[in-house]
């Protein structure tokens, strides 16, 4: 009796747990589907900058294992010489292709998307942005012991209030690191990005980028990695909330799509971890 007593309660214990093991799928209410824009003009120094591309997606429902690409949109990019650059899209990709764009610092760009009987738009200038002069690499006390830093310098210019992205790039992790730094308590003098993680070891391989950018897109990026941080996902997954950036839609401006067209020089440097 008592073997059967315990062969009964195995059976019941396994059956919860296979239990818990399905798939549960909530109903979620699916909205119509939002234009989205990649549009972030980078021009690395030292580089013609001729070769550019915006990539067009639109938002799907939670449960979708791919993101939706936009064919068959136009897309230009116009300078303030009513200069314009066509953006033709590498077939079923969503990718849009410039290959004779001319960047020109502090000269102001307007996007224009037509796509389904609507203009969407947006004006940004392109941003100039300092030389990385060096890396220095410091041993820190961590929360669990000691812990690598690694400090990029770069001089402010002191004429004119700055806004910077700083993006790092680590080998051994798949998704880089962004964040935004304002000179508003180092006006002209030289400032740092620094990077520090608790599994950092030598041989690993760093790429730092620098990007100037216009104080609105700082703002944007701001709440953008805000709310990526407090969901622990990265600046460029489905973030929990809507947020808006500069692109409007000239036909109806309630369905408003989702992105940032923001233009920026780049400078870039790697390190690697001693």
């Amino acid at each position: 009796m008592k073997n059967s007593i315990k062969y009964i309660c195995l059976v019941v214990c396994v059956m919860l747990l296979s239990a818990c093991e399905d798939k549960v799928n909530v109903a979620l209410d699916t909205a119509p589907p939002k234009l989205v824009v990649d549009a972030s003009i980078v021009w690395q120094k030292g580089t013609a900058g001729n070769d550019q591309t915006i990539k067009l997606t639109t938002t799907t429902d939670y449960y979708a294992t791919s993101v939706p690409v936009v064919s068959g949109a136009t897309v230009v990019v116009t300078n303030d010489a009513n200069v314009s650059f066509s953006f033709v899209e590498d077939p079923n990709t969503g990718n849009y292709i410039c290959h004779n764009f001319v960047p020109v610092i502090n000269q102001n760009y307007t996007l224009t998307i037509l796509y389904k009987d609507a203009t969407y738009s947006a004006t940004d200038k392109l941003y100039a942005t300092p030389t990385i002069d060096s890396v220095e690499q410091t041993t820190v006390q961590g929360f669990t012991g000691d812990q690598i830093q690694v400090k990029f310098f770069f001089q402010d210019n002191g004429a004119e209030n700055n806004f910077y992205l700083i993006g790092v790039k680590n080998s051994t992790l798949a998704i880089p690191d962004y964040g935004v730094i304002k000179d508003e308590f180092f006006q002209g003098n030289q400032m740092f990005g620094f990077y520090s993680d608790k599994d950092l070891k030598p041989g690993n391989q760093l790429f730092f980028g620098l990007e100037g950018i216009s104080e609105r897109y700082y703002n944007y990026m701001e709440k953008l990695l805000n709310i990526a941080g407090s969901s622990g996902g990265s600046p460029f997954s489905t973030p929990p909330a809507t947020l808006r950036g500069n692109i409007i839609n000239q036909t109806n401006s309630d369905d408003y799509p989702l992105g940032y067209f923001h233009l920026s020089e780049i400078d870039t440097r790697s390190y690697t971890v001693e």
